[in-house]
This record gives structure tokens, sequence and C-alpha cells, in this order.
């Protein structure tokens, strides 16, 4: 039986992967502040005596010091997702990102814990003038302070492995979609619709070109890669392959909901400042070692808009 830390448990992710870890029998230490998170995603967690609860906040890096004691490796899923208000908050990105990155590996080497998985983003790749963008492209010019606060994240890790002996799985991530999902274009796009099914707003001209993955697929890579990675510094693009146009993933979750909005387009190729127009990752390293998502595009936006629909508390509990 193993120990692990999952910060950001609470969340999307993160509480996928604490069941995860819980049903595999190990024992799991979870970290959430709950700015995001939601308590009602850990209530099967909370009944399994190999799970404890540390609420608190990443910045807190003496507390956090005494929650890592004893575990053996730590899954860092936390974060502020929020790219596309990122320019309305600057700081948060730099505290709740890489400064609570830093205190993260600090906690670590002082419990002399030396594995970490980390949640990075495909956002680090900017426009990429190469895709599918594999993990060796050339790193662009940063174009969302999330991405920015992300990249600096990785180097500070791989810094850490170099000078204290740490290995690291970093996971470039696609938007990942499924059951827990509470941010994102399908959240957006649903309570809109929710609101008034006859039209949508939509950011942009709709034709942007996005990939997407599936969560139990993410957690699937992650729980492999931390299990097979053969290097000190690991990282891996996580995606699917092929993107879809923003206009087709509408199209599934209006066909779901039995809908037909009059479309409200905003213009231009992107949604905001930091809105990349064509997100595909290449992943032939994650598959080289023996991974493959089970579910496709469409049906990880069928799978999240059935989830919406019954967990309808979601928004309420967002404040929206």
């Amino acid at each position: 039986m193993s120990s692990f830390i999952v910060t950001g448990c609470a969340g999307f992710i993160g509480s996928t992967l604490v069941n995860r870890l819980l049903l595999g029998g190990h024992e799991v230490i979870g970290v959430d502040n709950f700015s995001t998170g939601q308590r009602r995603f850990l209530d099967g967690a909370l009944k399994n005596q190999g799970f404890k609860l540390m609420a608190m906040d990443l910045l807190d890096l003496d507390a956090l010091k005494i929650a890592c004691a004893g575990a053996e490796a730590v899954f860092h899923l936390s974060a502020n997702a929020d790219v596309r208000f990122g320019t309305n908050h600057p700081r948060r990105d730099l505290e709740q990102n890489t400064i609570a990155t830093y205190n993260v590996l600090e906690a670590m080497r002082a419990n002399g814990i030396k594995k970490i998985a980390f949640s990075s983003t495909g956002s680090v790749y900017g426009e990429s003038p190469v895709v599918p963008t594999p993990e060796d492209g050339p790193f662009p010019i940063q174009t969302s302070l999330y991405g920015a606060s992300k990249a600096a994240g990785e180097g500070l890790i791989s810094a850490y492995c170099e000078g204290f002996g740490f290995q690291a799985c970093i996971f470039r991530f696609v938007s990942i979609l499924g059951e827990r999902y509470t941010h994102g274009h399908v959240f957006d796009f649903y309570q809109k619709l929710k609101a008034d099914p006859t039209r949508l707003p939509v950011l942009g001209n709709g034709k942007q070109r996005k990939s997407y993955l599936y969560v139990q697929d993410c957690i699937d890579a992650i729980l492999l890669a931390m299990d097979k990675a053969p290097d000190r510094v690991n990282i891996f693009n996580l995606g699917v392959d092929g993107y879809c146009e923003v206009n087709d993933s509408i199209g599934w979750i209006c066909e779901e909901l039995g809908v037909k909005p009059v479309m409200e387009y905003t213009g231009g190729d992107r949604g905001w400042i930091g809105d990349n127009p064509f997100i595909f990752l290449d992943t032939k390293r994650i598959q080289a070692l023996g991974w493959k998502p089970k579910f496709g595009i469409k049906e990880g936006v069928i799978k999240t808009v059935q989830y919406l629909r019954a967990n309808e508390w979601v928004f309420e509990s967002r404040g929206q």
C-alpha cells in the first residue's frame, strides 16, 4: 500500500484521481482550499478509511510540510484554471499556480518525497507553428497568464529534479471532459441553453479547432506514466488523435438537449485574449508507454452533458 498526496483533491480531475487511487487500495491525503473544489465530489472518498482531507491553501507552506509527511509521491493538480479572465487578476495565476507549485516542491524536499505528477497544460505551447504539436516542438511566446504560470511551474519542477534528485511526470493536457466537469465551454453552453434554448451566444466565429480528452482516459494516462516513466523529467502531451470545431461540439450539445437555437457569434477567430484558435497535440510519447484513449471527443462531450443534466446543483455551487 502506497500513500499519496493529491492537491486540488476536490476538483474535477483531482477528485476523480482520488477515487481511482483509493480503488487501487492506496492511502490518499487530499489537499484543497475549496475555492472552486466541491465537497460533494469527496462524499465517497470521505467514507473510505484510506482517505484524509486537509482543508488548506497551498500558500501555507508550514501546513503543507506537515500534510506531506509520510507520503511517497505527490499528484499536484491544484491550480487556478481561469484562462479566459486571467488578465482581470494577474496575481492569481502567479500565486495559485507558480508559487503554490514552489511550495509543493519545498514540502516534498522537507519530507524526502522524490516523485511528482504535475498537471500542466497544452496552453504552454501558445499558438504553436507545429500542429499536431509535439512535446519537443519550438517553445513559443506565451499568450495567456495561465499558460505562462504553468510554464514557470514546469521550469521549477525540472530544476528541482536536477538539483534535488526528484523525478517528475509533467502532463500537458488538452481540455478535459466528463463527470464532475464544472468549468469550460460545455458548462457555459449548457448554462446558456438552459436559460434560453432559442439562442446561443458564441465567442468568436465557432470555427476554432479544439481537442478534448475524457477524464477517465486522462487518469489512465497519469497512473501509467507515474508507473512506467523512464526519465528524470518526463513530459507527456495528453489528448486524442483529432480535434473538432467549436461548432461541432455545439451541435452535439444541442442534439443531446433536443434544442435548435439561433447562433449569435461575436466574430473573429478566437474567443478571448489568449484563446488559441487551433489546439491539437501529438501524443505519440504517452502512447509509446502503452496508453490509448478509450473515448473520442464526441463521446466525451455527450457524457459531460449527461452528467450536467443529472447534476445541475453544480451550477448553483459555482455561483453561476
